[in-house]
């Protein structure tokens, strides 16, 4: 059964219609469809198969996936709906994935002030420390896969009305947290997303001004339905609930790498 709350219906139509906006070109599957990016080749996000609901049968989803992505060396996919996502894990472990959990967490409290202030700044602005950070995630990843990961949020500027990096800069003028911010005042959506601080920034307070001011620019662009996703095994998830954020859905993400 479809998720029904309207809040998660808003939300579920922003994400599809971002995916295919940001998307190099798409690709319709039975219940579901692929999102393809030849530029990010490297970047799961920017290929995956999407499914949005119940339409799809988990049983022949293994094959479409195969089908839409196989000539890439990994499989990415996302499932929207929370009893979807349940009805194709059987299949896609028994295929070789790995199963994922994330929350969707809508901002139902006030948008607090933080000490620091965050501004909106370029891509430019946070490369080097976004370049240092997936180094530090991804330590045995070469040097064009961490180029594309970095280079990928160029695509998200086509995913929404409005996209803005948010970044708290540093004492040294450097940004030392940043968090991306997809408006779409038409239909009063907005999601922020990928909030980083570099790991020898911590503690100072970067994240809640960057998270404020998100929040603070969504607020101001008519945005009423403002949320978030956070894997449901992290820590994060905390953090978000003690800034106003609660748990309205949850969403499926299954990978494979290699044969």
């Amino acid at each position: 059964m479809p998720d029904t709350n309207p809040e998660l219906r808003r939300i579920h139509a922003f994400m599809l219609d971002f995916a295919r906006r940001q998307a190099g070109r798409t690709v319709a599957l039975p219940g579901a469809f692929a999102v393809r990016d030849d530029a990010f080749a490297h970047s799961r996000a920017n290929n995956q198969v999407v499914v949005a609901g119940g339409a799809v049968d988990p049983g022949a989803l293994p094959a479409l996936v195969d089908e839409a992505l196989g000539d890439l060396p990994y499989r990415m996919v996302s499932v929207l709906d929370d009893a979807a996502g349940a009805a194709c894990a059987g299949p896609l472990a028994r295929a070789g994935y790995r199963h994922g959990t994330y929350v969707v967490m809508l901002h139902s409290g006030p948008v607090r002030p933080a000490a620091r202030e965050a501004e909106v700044v370029g891509l430019e602005a946070i490369r080097r420390p976004l370049t240092r950070s997936w180094h530090g995630f991804l330590p045995d990843a070469g040097e064009d896969v961490v180029r594309q990961l970095v280079e990928r949020r160029a695509a998200r500027s086509r995913g929404a009305a409005a996209v803005h990096i948010v970044g708290s800069r540093a004492e040294d003028g450097e940004v030392a947290s940043w968090a991306d911010l997809y408006l779409d005042p038409a239909s009063g959506v907005a999601q922020a997303e990928d909030l980083v601080t570099a790991a020898d920034r911590l503690g100072r307070g970067h994240a809640d001004a960057v998270l404020s001011t998100a929040l603070r620019l969504a607020v101001d662009a008519g945005c009423r339905t403002r949320f978030l996703t956070a894997d449901a095994a992290d820590w994060p998830r905390h953090w978000y609930a003690r800034r106003g954020f609660t748990e309205i859905g949850r969403m499926h993400v299954f990978d494979r790498v290699g044969e």
